[in-house]
């Protein structure tokens, strides 16, 4: 896996299929929606499988290879 990235939010919280967006990890809320559904995201270790799970600084995004932290 590669080195952990951290994005920065502007806003104290942000919902799991914006955050997909916003760091790079999907193109498109379609994109949110289908890899969600399919398993392939992981938040601070465990698979999460929605889409308005509210992230907060420190979490931990995983998808494809990559390693987000919420900033």
């Amino acid at each position: 896996m590669s080195d952990t990235e951290v994005v920065r939010l502007r806003e104290e919280s942000i919902r799991l299929g914006q955050f997909l967006k916003l760091a790079d990890l999907v193109d498109t809320g379609a994109d949110a929606k289908g890899v969600l559904a399919s398993g392939l995201v992981r938040v601070n270790g465990d698979v999460e499988t929605r889409r308005g799970r509210h992230l907060v600084p420190g979490d931990v995004v995983e998808h494809a290879g990559r390693k987000v932290v919420v900033g």
